[in-house]
């Protein structure tokens, strides 16, 4: 006798459907085929405990699992719940009737528990995408999975309930959820504010610039000044996240293994690794790829504070991702691509000591000491940051103002119609959401200057030195403030206020 269930596995953020065949035969063996790795392998033991517990029988005959399709591997406890119901519908224990209209998913433990699983929103897109009409699967992973619309989702507790379900002795409800309403609700919930912020005003503004182009932003500046605390609360002033944008990263920190229990993400993500993290745990990858912090901060912002103690290699990494907003891994048999659409924010000393240009404090370090700790960033990283922005400290004047700043929310919507700006400007350009996505031939086209503004921005690269980096750098800064100003053409203002944001550019700089 063959029974089928279904089941999915994840490869990178997608999910491919597997066909789980159950067979008896003659004899008394067991056999698992189809790639599997260990912990499939040893799912039999964990459904035989399971079965003992819950006063099921394991059946005492030849049982023989093929998981198809053969080539690709099969990895993760995911597969308990399908193989033990096929064990069960194939020994006359559950009613197979229903079974192929099910994509089933699940941990068990010994006693029969279900235990929550990784990847269940890829898996569910993948089972409706496929024409499957409901999925079971732990209940802890329900609010996850009920985001999906068009699709019956049963959360079980346990075996014995998945048994009584599919035998008509239990009647379940399927889980559902206005995600729309929920989306909506949830989008304005905020622990921080700029309001909290005092002084600081340039700063401000230049996170308001950068949060309106996507620009990557640097922070150059002493000890205390605020850089953490500023780059903290960038994600509050980006535009809210369209309901796409929310499914697209949900499927990612899903995959990690990252959901909590709203099951939605409905907040821009803001990541914040250590210094001491590793080349595979920045970008992703490993034996079984899986996403790195850059794909964790997709549709938000990455910030890596003290940004030259990372290690030159972690650095150099960001360059690929940085540029092509996706993280590629390639392995022998099969290429995955991580999304990696992120604001970077980097935050910095401008020296060993922390103290170089404070204006109170004397800097310790000599000058080939400065130049050595501002060298830890390449060139080509630095290309990839439009804004340097120096950070000075705030003073008791401004700590001790009783006024609060301006809110995040007054910020955001300035920034949200620079954005709509943008988008009409974009709208026939393919895979540009932003000025910060410009390539050579969009400045061309759309950061196109005066003579009085060629002019100004001549004389500033001559007598400050600024490398020819700057110069796309600097227009594309200008496009977004003229943006923010609902101006067309960008005027001299707006080329002057872009000067002022290339700091580590300036070859007297450190000096």
């Amino acid at each position: 006798m063959l029974v089928k269930t279904y089941s999915s596995s994840v490869i990178g953020i997608d999910a491919t459907t597997i066909t789980i065949e159950v067979n008896l035969g003659q004899g008394i063996n067991f056999f698992l085929v189809g790639l599997p790795d260990s912990s499939v392998k040893e799912s039999h033991l964990r459904i035989k405990a399971a079965f003992s517990n819950n006063g099921l029988r394991f059946p005492q005959r030849e049982v023989t699992i093929n998981m198809a399709p053969a080539d690709i591997r099969k990895e993760g406890a995911v597969f308990d719940l399908p193989i033990a119901v096929g064990v069960l519908a194939v020994s006359g224990q559950i009613n197979p009737e229903r079974l192929e209209s099910f994509q089933i998913m699940g941990e068990l433990s010994l006693d029969g528990k279900l235990q929550p699983v990784k990847g269940v929103l890829p898996m569910v897109l993948q089972a409706k995408k496929e024409g499957f009409t409901s999925v079971i699967l732990p209940a802890e992973n329900t609010s996850e999975a009920a985001v999906v619309d068009g699709l019956d989702v049963y959360g079980m507790n346990n075996l014995r309930e998945v048994v009584d379900f599919f035998n008509g002795e239990l009647s379940v409800l399927p889980t559902k959820i206005d995600i729309e309403s929920t989306f909506t609700n949830m989008l304005d919930e905020f622990e921080v504010d700029f309001k909290d912020v005092k002084g600081q005003q340039k700063i401000k503004r230049a996170f308001e610039i950068a949060a309106s182009g996507g620009h990557n932003i640097v922070l150059i500046g002493p000890p205390g000044a605020g850089k953490s605390m500023l780059a903290k609360r960038l994600s509050t002033i980006l535009p809210p996240m369209t309901l796409d944008e929310a499914l697209e990263t949900t499927k990612i920190h899903s995959v990690a293994g990252k959901i909590k229990s709203t099951g939605l993400i409905t907040h821009r993500p803001f990541r914040k690794p250590h210094h001491s993290i590793s080349d595979t745990a920045l970008v992703g990858g490993g034996t079984f790829p899986q996403p790195g912090e850059f794909s964790l901060a997709h549709n938000g912002v990455l910030f890596l504070d003290e940004l030259p103690e990372f290690k030159r290699s972690a650095l150099e990494v960001m360059r690929q991702p940085l540029e092509d907003r996706v993280v590629t891994i390639s392995r022998a048999r099969y290429t995955i691509d991580f999304p990696a659409g992120v604001m970077l924010v980097g935050a910095m000393n401008p020296c060993p000591c922390g103290y170089f240009n404070h204006p109170e404090k004397e800097c310790s370090c000599n000058q080939g000491a400065v130049r050595h700790y501002l060298n830890k960033i390449s060139g080509p990283l630095l290309d990839r940051i439009d804004l340097h922005i120096e950070v000075t400290p705030v003073s008791f004047d401004e700590l001790a103002m009783e006024q609060e700043g301006e809110c995040s929310r007054d910020i955001r919507e300035r920034v949200i119609k620079a954005r709509l700006f943008q988008q009409q400007r974009f709208s026939e350009s393919a895979g540009i959401y932003c000025n910060a996505q410009m390539g050579s031939n969009q400045i061309k086209e759309h950061c196109r200057l005066a003579e009085e503004s060629k002019g100004i921005l001549k004389n500033a690269m001559d007598r400050l030195g600024l490398s020819a980096r700057a110069y796309d750098r600097i227009l594309k800064v200008a496009r977004t403030i003229a943006d923010l100003d609902q101006e067309q053409l960008i005027g001299t203002p707006h080329i002057a206020e872009a000067i002022q944001y290339r700091n580590l550019d300036r070859m007297n700089w450190g000096s």
